[in-house]
């Protein structure tokens, strides 16, 4: 890539700046470089996320974030090496400095390759009643309520499609044949959709143990209810980076405590604070999960995920987490689905975010 300055910021730019251009710029990464075009360090996805979740704020300097010892090539190696460098460290992009340290270009693993696919499985649990969204789920299971025209779950589906994804599962169980008369074999999308079809309900994981084989790599899980703009080929790096069993997608609520907060000690006021803001990470309902973490799912008997991560903490195969930054809404009550159909209507979901 000749025109790397796209990918660039200057010391001291804001995390969401230094996004923007993660963002807007197929690198997907950003170069710290300086007035004379010296490179600093680089920042990918995966960087802004770990800052996340050690509370930096967007409006902080991406100096915080900045890997300074990022993998980098000499100008002038041949194509072979800088291939190879790329696939043995497990990195998408390299850097190519002259002798000086400043950037003459900018190499990318997807140039050197055919367009990107994922073989990874989907599985998408779609089986629960909706019971919070009656009465419009009473003759309509909830992942086929439409949104801007599509039902939640082809939106969904969409996404993933245009992302490279092919292979899905979904987990059916309330009004099953109207999910199963829509999408059928997943060829209309040019996908291949199989079921998973519980008799009984099985709960956000139980689903899991109706595959018929063990996938052979990680495996993304995703409740049928949600609308978000993640980049799950990131979720997928991120997860094999830290070598987890399994990885939980979280996203930061905020909560506003109506009263002013009084810290005491003994019988004296030392500190008082006007309805502060607590910040909290939540389950966002989204997984990636290592094949053999099924083995640890009874069969036939309603189980969460929430179990099966609390079971993983249990034995200290701690999962990673990913904080989601982009667009995430659940639908789970009227009021949500009503603020997805604004949302569509104000810029459609699956665009550029301002």
């Amino acid at each position: 890539m000749k025109n790397w300055k796209k990918a660039s910021v200057a010391p001291g730019a804001t995390i969401r700046e230094t996004l923007r251009v993660i963002d807007q710029s197929v690198t997907q990464v950003a170069l710290v470089v300086d007035s004379t075009d010296r490179l600093i360090g680089t920042v990918t996805d995966g960087d802004v996320r770990r800052g996340l979740l050690r509370g930096l704020s967007l409006d902080r300097s991406v100096d915080l974030v900045t890997n300074v010892n990022p993998i980098v090539v000499n100008a002038g190696e041949d194509a072979t090496t800088i291939q190879r460098i790329m696939h043995d460290q497990c990195v998408n992009q390299i850097p190519l400095l002259d002798d000086q340290g400043r950037v003459v270009s900018l190499e990318l693993l997807k140039e050197y390759m055919a367009t990107a696919t994922h073989d990874n499985l989907v599985v998408i649990m779609a089986g629960g009643m909706g019971t919070r969204l009656r009465p419009l789920t009473e003759t309509c299971p909830k992942p086929l309520l439409q949104i801007g025209g599509k039902p939640i779950l082809e939106i969904i589906l969409e996404s993933f499609k245009s992302q490279g994804f092919s292979r899905f599962s979904i987990a059916v169980n309330y009004m099953s044949e109207m999910i199963e008369d829509h999408f059928g074999d997943g060829s209309a999308w040019g996908v291949d959709i199989s079921y998973l079809r519980e008799q009984s309900k099985l709960g956000t994981a139980g689903a899991l143990g109706l595959l018929p084989e063990f996938p052979n790599k990680p495996f993304i899980v995703m409740n049928g209810d949600l609308l978000t703009k993640v980049n799950f080929g990131n979720l997928l790096d991120y997860h094999v980076e830290f070598k987890a069993k399994a990885t939980i997608c979280v996203r930061e609520y905020d909560v506003k405590v109506p009263f002013g907060i009084v810290e005491v000690q003994e019988h004296h006021l030392i500190a008082l604070q006007e309805k502060p803001v607590q910040k909290f990470f939540v389950n966002a309902g989204i997984y990636v999960l290592e094949p053999e973490v099924i083995a640890a799912i009874p069969p036939n008997v309603p189980y969460d995920m929430t179990t099966l991560c609390e079971e993983l903490v249990s034995r200290k195969e701690l999962p990673a987490v990913f904080p989601i930054r982009e667009y995430w809404l659940d639908i789970g009550q009227i009021d949500d689905y009503r603020q997805a159909m604004e949302d569509f209507d104000r810029k459609p979901l699956w665009g550029k975010d301002d």
